[in-house]
């Protein structure tokens, strides 16, 4: 039963964490998915986090099946993948979606540099239908509030001058 509760915990901090960013999907109560990147941006891609029953002594599924993700190489997705279990193992009997997240996130650039840009994907991808100034303006309005640790954890990802890393605070215009 430990177990359920830890996955609990976790789910109500990852809603609170990723309310109203639209990155974030929660498919089912233990299965997540992630957009690393602008949806416009041909090095996005998106992870898949699933738990198991007994998840977090277990490592979770993560997963780079999703259709979003069609463009990549299998070989980067498996390089990608390598790299993230090397978090998982690290982070074994603590809740770690957040984490993996937030380490896919800061490593986009490595994780993708081999990725070759398709511009024709790119270009496509960048036509929309009707107008998307409206729903951006209203989701501004709404002033995300943060706990002290995660103040701290964003605190910890400055650089040497006290600035985070570019694109850290981005908005998908388009969902």
């Amino acid at each position: 039963m430990a177990a359920n509760e830890d996955q609990e915990m976790e789910l109500e901090a990852l809603r609170s964490i990723y309310e109203g960013d639209l990155c974030f999907r929660e498919l089912s109560p233990v299965s997540f998915q992630y957009r690393i990147g602008e949806s416009g941006d041909p090095k996005a891609f998106l992870i898949e986090v699933s738990w198991p029953e007994t998840y977090p002594q277990t490592a979770p599924v993560i997963s780079m099946d999703a259709f979003f993700n069609n463009t990549i190489s299998s070989a980067i997705k498996q390089s990608i993948l390598d790299k993230l279990m090397v978090e998982v193992e690290a982070n074994l009997g603590t809740a770690m979606t957040y984490t993996l997240f937030e380490y896919a996130k800061d490593n986009k650039e490595v994780f993708m540099e081999n990725q070759p840009v398709n511009t024709v994907t790119s270009v496509s991808n960048n036509i929309s239908i009707g107008t998307p100034d409206v729903p951006p303006s209203k989701k501004k309005e709404k002033k995300e509030q943060l706990s002290k640790t995660q103040k701290r954890k964003l605190a910890d990802k400055t650089d040497n001058k006290g600035e985070l890393p570019r694109g850290w605070n981005w908005v998908d215009v388009i969902k």
